[in-house]
């Protein structure tokens, strides 16, 4: 038997093997999102107007927040030395009107601390100034800018966000990853995210 012949996988075969990584992928990413929602940290958010360019565009409402904006006046640690795509750590912490807020950030990682949750933003790219010194705003996203609702539903939505009547309860994974669990119009729940 040659080297050749041996490794010819029949078609059938091929087609299963490939149907059965592209099943599995799919499972790891749904239940990677269903375990942030079963166990993840609560923390409660307020939404901001968005560009009215930026509205609804097909059946998802664009989200945006107060913890977006990162001053640098609560960057610790180190900035970046040279340019590129890089993340931060940003610490939330409640306050007393039950919205949680960003009290510190770090390119570097945060350690855990009672009474906060540490969100990872997305990846964005830095650019670092010559003198060294850090602008006075970073706007970061954290994955939970976008959310998905029922076919012309999206309107209300948008209303009450842009008039900061739309609040979303989200739920933080140890790793900082966050996934939206609620959306709250008018302090009463209006879409709650299945697991599954």
């Amino acid at each position: 038997m040659t080297t050749s012949s041996f490794l010819r996988v029949p078609p059938l075969v091929a087609a299963i093997i490939a149907a059965a990584l592209q099943t599995a992928v799919l499972g790891y990413m749904v239940e990677s999102r269903a375990s942030i929602l079963r166990s993840g940290a609560d923390i409660k958010l307020k939404t901001l107007p968005v560009d009215p360019r930026d509205l609804l565009r097909g059946d998802y409402v664009i989200l945006s927040y107060p913890i977006s904006t990162i001053p640098k006046a609560i960057i610790t640690g180190e900035a970046p030395k040279e340019s590129g795509r890089v993340r931060l750590a940003v610490r939330l912490k409640p306050g007393t009107d039950g919205l949680w807020a960003a009290s510190e950030a770090s390119f570097g990682d945060l350690p855990a601390a009672e009474g906060s949750v540490v969100l990872r933003t997305q990846p964005f790219d830095y650019y670092s100034p010559s003198d060294g010194s850090l602008p006075d705003n970073l706007f970061v996203s954290y994955g939970i800018e976008r959310y998905y609702v029922p076919e012309g539903e999206g309107k209300v939505l948008e209303d009450a966000r842009n008039q900061e009547e739309l609040e979303v309860e989200a739920r933080v994974s140890k790793g900082g990853v966050a996934q939206i669990a609620r959306l709250i119009l008018r302090g009463e729940p209006i879409y709650d995210e299945p697991l599954y």
